[in-house]
């Protein structure tokens, strides 16, 4: 069985996929970047601001299937630029609290509409 979760209040699909899944006590969020919510175009902005736009919608869309930061245990962030990995680095530590989830950091030689950062995540359901 999987629960579908789409909210406003982060950047709609792109494609064909939602926001997120649930299946049992995981929620798979999908990739999410730096969209403007009406415009639908990609936000340009430094790259720690960037980065924290994307974190922002992510816990929009852990809130929206009941869940927060503090239930991830997986992170995937993809880069345009591996040398903003110390940036991105700061500002996702600060989403964190206690013990860090696993992560891969990747760069990628281009991402959806050209976005710096990306970042999707996997969390587990009380």
């Amino acid at each position: 069985m999987k629960k579908v979760i789409n909210t406003a209040n982060a950047p709609a699909p792109i494609g064909p996929y939602n926001q997120a899944v649930i299946s049992g006590k995981l929620m798979f969020v999908s990739g999410t970047i730096a969209m403007d919510l009406q415009s639908k175009q990609i936000i340009k902005a430094p790259i720690k601001e960037e980065a924290k736009i994307v974190l922002d919608y992510i816990g929009e869309i852990l809130k929206a299937g009941g869940a927060s930061f503090d239930n991830v245990v997986k992170t995937t962030i993809f880069l345009a630029d591996m040398n903003n990995f110390v940036h991105v680095n700061e500002v996702y530590a600060s989403y964190f609290k206690g013990d860090f989830p696993a992560r891969a950091t990747i760069q990628a030689a281009r991402l959806p509409k050209d976005a710096n950062v990306e970042i999707s995540v996997e969390a587990m359901l009380d």
